[in-house]
């Protein structure tokens, strides 16, 4: 095909993509975004649909109908197979070359087990909606045996849950699974008292959402254990199997684990040939273009930008918006050679949930925690919510639930001991 306009190829549909698509959308090019998933998510709220209080289409919305009113923008659902600087082409695993005038990688990142990959099956991380729903069905089919096990040790070992990371998704998620035992399947059974359940939050650091000054990860450690979570610091897995988890020389019985340690870049980042960081991360240029190739552009999770910063800028939603509108915004000048502005981020600040009611905020020289936080922590992510509809809809049932503890996406789709790992018998069998 031939094409009158320049072609920008934006390969990911999350934070960063979807900014440079809209900041395109005046220009006079044609844009082509590639993503395998047909929708943008919004992974920091991906931690509530795993605990059943938001359901996957609250936080999901499809890239067409983002982009529908966008003439110049074209929505193209595949996964890219390779990359090829030199001839400026995208390889789709359809067999398709997309030819490329500015190509904006925005592929993301998953979780890392730090070189024991086999921990995944036991412990499933949190990524996509598929990975919230796994863990849903594991935390409530938890339960759901529990209830009718005639065994006291195994009884134990079911309301043991662990919650590996103390990031913000590891003190969100914790914070939640203590909620759902206490409060909102209170009642519910009748062979089992939920809120026994026991919440263990492991983090290898000595303190929790490290990224936060103190005294607020000290906050957050003090509102995680008056929910009942009993937080592991300087604590690191060693090993893992369908029946627990060995925590140094200590070995915890538990049939559900959740990892919220770590990130690794997309395989994506190695296509390129640039060198790349620890974490598989493109160490991009001042203008966020790769070495040598100032037609490609790396934003995101998998840009590594450590430009006038005093560390490299974290893999968090704000930077992602940031750098996909600095790219939209300055396409001209890029595809004409022209110096580009360099690219700044301004810290908007870091936030976490610590279960029902209750979060810590650091915004620019604020220092907040408790409910007012929580406040400002609701209002932000709505906000930055996709779509009119799914503000709408989170508000509401976040406005339910804060009146009656309720959570209203308790549904598990399938028979609760398939919601696990089986262990050596059950496999045998």
């Amino acid at each position: 095909m031939s094409h009158a306009r320049p072609q920008v190829v934006i390969i990911g549909g999350g934070f960063g993509g979807l900014a440079t698509a809209r900041a395109l959308r005046r220009a006079p090019v044609d844009v082509t975004l590639i993503d395998r998933a047909n929708h943008h998510l919004f992974q920091p709220l991906l931690y509530q649909v795993a605990s059943a209080a938001l359901a996957p289409g609250d936080i999901a919305e499809p890239i067409r109908s983002v982009l529908s009113r966008q003439k110049n923008a074209a929505v193209r659902l595949a996964e890219v197979v390779g990359i090829d600087v030199e001839a400026k082409q995208v390889r789709t695993d359809d067999g398709d070359d997309v030819p490329y005038d500015l190509l904006v990688v925005a592929a993301g990142a998953r979780h890392a087990y730090f070189g024991h990959p086999e921990w995944e099956r036991f412990a499933p991380g949190l990524k996509t909606i598929d990975d919230a729903l796994e863990m849903r069905r594991r935390l409530l089919g938890a339960f759901e045996e529990a209830e009718w096990t005639q065994d006291p040790d195994r009884r134990a070992q079911l309301l043991t849950f662990v919650v590996v990371g103390g990031g913000p998704t590891g003190v969100e998620l914790a914070g939640a699974i203590s909620d759902i035992a206490r409060q909102t399947l209170s009642g519910d059974f009748r062979y089992i008292s939920p809120e026994d359940a026991k919440v263990m939050l492991v983090e290898g650091s000595g303190k929790v959402l490290g990224a936060l000054d103190d005294p607020l990860p000290e906050h957050a450690r003090k509102h995680l254990e008056s929910l009942g979570v009993e937080v592991r610091l300087n604590t690191f897995v060693t090993g893992m199997d369908a029946e627990g988890v060995d925590l140094g020389d200590e070995r915890v019985l538990t049939r559900t684990v959740f990892w919220a340690a770590g990130n690794e870049a997309s395989p994506l980042g190695k296509m390129l040939g640039v060198p790349l960081d620890r974490q598989g991360r493109v160490c991009v240029t001042e203008d966020l273009s790769i070495p040598g190739h100032r037609d490609v552009t790396v934003i995101g999770d998998l840009a590594h930008f450590d430009h006038g910063v005093e560390a490299p800028l974290p893999a968090v939603a704000p930077v992602a918006i940031d750098m996909g509108t600095y790219v939209g915004r300055t396409w001209q000048d890029r595809l004409a050679g022209k110096d580009l502005p360099l690219f700044s981020h301004r810290d908007k600040g870091s936030m976490a949930t610590i279960g029902h009611r209750l979060a810590v905020a650091q915004v620019g020289p604020l220092r907040l925690k408790g409910f007012v936080a929580w406040v400002i922590w609701l209002f932000v992510h709505l906000m930055t919510l996709v779509g009119h509809r799914n503000r709408v809809v989170v508000f509401t049932k976040w406005a339910w639930a804060w009146l009656t503890w309720e959570r209203s996406a308790r549904l598990v789709w399938n028979n609760p001991r398939r919601a696990r790992v089986p262990d050596a018998e059950e496999e045998a069998a």
